[in-house]
């Protein structure tokens, strides 16, 4: 079994709590594109068997989250698990719709982000929240991320909570993202809830609830490495040059640099990459 499932991540369940289980089922090799918090609901790609290969391929894509932002309340981790460290009231003008909507435009295009202390980037071999954890402090440098759109979806005046829609980059942290929004209100705040709903082309429409995987489930979901690629222009090769090309041989091929899905006799045999007019193998199935 070989290709990408996207599953609909319930809370409580870490990302690997889930690979696990699908791995358990499948008896291959799982792996995923990027975790999701404990608490975080919806869209996690698995890569199972070869399409584990794949990985190179879905690691920059763009993300889309529905977010609600608690407004008022600091905590030490950014979300609903960590200690409520700051409070402050907030006026009703500042959840005018207006007022709302002109700060979480502000956040609109290419920017620098401070990433948070609770999170698994490393800082002199240590992970971040390692060192919060003891209360240590570490310099935390920018990271470049891009807000491609954000949008106002509701607000909850009586709990003091804006729920948004956000499409951003790879290296996001919607929690840092939050705090600067609440900052820009001229407030504290924190996560509350988030939701993915897309990596990528990947949507929360196609994902299979983890409480419905079985084998049957996952053959009948699971979308195959070449579906995945089938916007690529394919190579067909004859016996001789398949079997040169599965022994890693470079073939020679007058052909835009690019990459190709690759063809024996019809059947899909895997990836190969054109580069100065040579084709050579990325990924295959046999």
């Amino acid at each position: 079994m070989n290709g990408i499932l996207i599953i609909n991540k319930p809370p409580q369940y870490t990302s690997h709590d889930i690979v696990a289980k699908v791995k358990k089922i499948t008896g291959e090799k799982v792996g995923h594109t990027g975790t999701l918090d404990p608490l975080a609901t919806g869209v996690l790609p698995l890569l199972i068997g070869k399409g584990t290969l794949c990985s190179k391929y879905l690691m920059n894509h763009d993300k889309t989250y529905i977010v609600v932002l608690k407004l008022g309340i600091k905590k030490s981790t950014g979300d609903e698990e960590g200690d409520v460290i700051q409070e402050e009231v907030v006026h009703e003008n500042l959840l005018e719709e207006k007022q709302v909507k002109t700060a979480l435009e502000s956040f609109l295009g290419e920017q620098e982000q401070i990433p948070p202390m609770y999170s698994a980037i490393k800082v002199n071999g240590k992970k971040l929240y390692e060192y919060a954890r003891k209360g240590q402090e570490v310099e935390i440098q920018p990271r470049k991320i891009t807000i491609y759109d954000i949008q106002l979806l509701k607000i909850d005046r009586e709990n003091c909570e804006i729920q948004f829609q956000v499409s951003c980059s790879k290296g996001t942290y919607i929690r840092s993202l939050c705090e600067d929004i609440a900052k820009k209100m001229g407030t504290v705040g924190y996560m509350k809830a988030l939701q993915r709903t897309r990596v990528g082309t990947f949507m929360i429409e196609q994902s299979v609830p983890i409480e419905d995987l079985n084998e049957k489930v996952i053959k009948k979901h699971i979308i195959t490495i070449e579906s995945f690629f089938k916007d690529l222009n394919s190579i067909e090769l004859n016996e001789k040059k398949l079997q040169l090309f599965l022994n890693g041989v470079k073939l020679r091929f007058n052909l835009k640099e690019d990459i190709y899905k690759i063809y024996h006799n019809q059947q899909f045999i895997g990836i190969g990459i054109v580069k100065d007019n040579l084709l050579k193998r990325d990924i295959v199935l046999e």
